[in-house]
């Protein structure tokens, strides 16, 4: 990538208005693998302006040309598949298989399914005989995105916001950068008119703010920590344009006697999973009591055998968090259930043996957690469970939505009627149930301080639309 001090602006890489220079570094070696530049408000002005100039002629184009640029898009995000896995896991540490497989595929994935939703998305739909209801672009959308899924997340918002005919300025993280420049390549090869995908690097204090307030910026679609969403909320109230927030989460896994044999096991693998650097990760797992025991000893042998090694190695096991600072977070939380009274069945603080250098975490599991304590509150975004015994229903759909958040909840169980019925009481936007995934297109977002509004599909596309009520459209 020869692009990485430049900026995306109105169909060219720029340079920046003046240098700032800001390294990049692998969390597998804590070596520095790349130089970037963040932006300054005139970054940020100069890309808001290309977006404001290209919205109107953009929004008038047809849906045929608009599909024919992203399907041409798709495939050349499917043929430099490998490039972008490699920046993935130099950039935030994700192993080679997960990088190939899960992070580049859920860019592709999701990719696939908006393209499928847009061609039958119908954007005027009559109300009565007389009365028309249009849904129209909102405008200029300012997209900021996280270091921990960088392409789910980029192409959950880009794509349907051209989609719907909006223009955009992607602002990727400043830790994980190399994706985001990446994409932008792949856009500009694609060759979108000048003016409707800019990207600019920055962090959020300074061009994550700019965007949020900007005047010219219609809409703001964020995801990261309920912290920065609270932040960004405070900062777009002024101008009153439409906040998107995809934020934390502190997933319950609910396991039920009646649960298949391996749920436990499962359950443990999907928390570590990406180093469980996953806003929807299962960190409390909740265990009926007559398998708590069983299931104790379950998670204990899959935390043990959970391999961790650097990304570039190419294999089934979790790599580094994705920074120092990430690193000493999870390490203070972990510390933190210990002085707190927790009991450490797994892992515990420092570096796996063996591994001397780099952001590695111990796959680390307590037991004898109390709703007091820090760990059971708080998302620790890393490689970390509680596990909690429970006795009745009643009792564990409680202790469930006993948290500020609510993105993703799981249940595991054989009886269909009960999965359901638990299933409605969980206040959280998605109810993973018997680890069967969800389907491409279905909505992706939570309740209460996970945020607002909804992604993937129709639902992603609706977000960045304006809905427009017209009488007399018949007489």
């Amino acid at each position: 990538m020869s692009n990485l001090k430049k900026f995306y602006i109105n169909g060219q890489w720029v340079t920046p208005s003046r240098a700032n220079d800001f390294q990049v570094v692998n969390p597998s070696t804590e070596e520095i693998c790349a130089t970037i530049s963040l932006g300054s408000e005139a970054d940020t002005n100069a890309a808001v302006a290309a977006a404001r100039a290209a919205f109107d002629d953009w929004a008038s184009v047809s849906k045929s040309d608009k599909l024919a640029l992203l399907r041409r898009l798709l495939d050349i995000y499917k043929a430099r598949s490998e490039e972008m896995a490699q920046a993935m896991s130099m950039e935030m540490g994700a192993p080679l298989k997960l990088a190939r497989a899960q992070q580049v595929g859920a860019g592709s994935w999701h990719m696939e399914g908006f393209i499928k939703a847009f061609e039958t998305f119908e954007f005027d739909t009559p109300f009565t005989d007389t009365e028309m209801t249009l849904r129209e672009p909102i405008g200029v959308c300012a997209l900021i995105t996280p270091w921990n899924w960088p392409m789910n997340q980029i192409v959950l918002k880009v794509i349907p916001a051209i989609a719907a005919g909006c223009t955009v300025v992607l602002k990727p993280s400043e830790i994980a950068p190399l994706s985001g420049v990446l994409f932008s390549e792949f856009m500009d090869e694609a060759g979108f008119p000048a003016g409707v995908y800019n990207m600019v690097n920055g962090d959020g204090i300074g061009v994550g703010s700019q965007l949020s307030a900007h005047p010219d910026v219609d809409m703001v679609s964020f995801t990261g920590s309920s912290r920065a969403g609270k932040l960004i909320s405070k900062s777009a109230a002024d101008t009153l344009k439409r906040v998107s927030l995809e934020l934390g989460g502190k997933g319950a896994n609910i396991i039920f006697a009646d649960a298949r044999d391996t749920a436990p096991s499962d359950g443990a693998a999907r928390c570590f999973r990406n180093t469980g650097q996953s806003c929807n990760a299962p960190t409390r797992m909740f265990v009926e009591a007559s398998r708590f025991d069983e299931a104790v000893e379950q998670v204990k042998a899959t935390a043990e055998a959970t391999k961790v090694a650097p990304a570039s190695e190419d294999g089934s096991h979790i790599g580094p968090l994705v920074s120092e600072m990430q690193f000493n977070k999870v390490q203070d939380l972990i510390q933190k259930g210990i002085d707190e009274g927790a009991t450490l069945l797994a892992g515990g603080v420092g570096r796996p043996d063996g591994l001397n250098r780099g952001f590695f975490a111990r796959p680390t599991v307590f037991t004898d957690v109390t709703p007091d304590m820090t760990i059971y509150n708080e998302e620790i975004f890393g490689p970390v469970m509680c596990m909690m015994p429970f006795n009745s229903e009643e009792e564990v759909i409680a202790a469930t939505n006993d948290t500020p958040y609510g993105l993703t909840n799981y249940i595991q169980t054989s009886d269909t009627e009960k999965r359901r019925r638990v299933a409605r009481r969980l206040r959280s936007g998605m109810v993973e149930t018997n680890s069967s995934g969800f389907a491409q297109g279905s909505p992706f977002g939570g309740y209460k301080q996970s945020g607002n509004g909804r992604e993937g599909g129709a639902f992603g596309i609706e977000e960045f639309l304006e809905v427009k009520a017209v009488s007399g459209w018949n007489d």
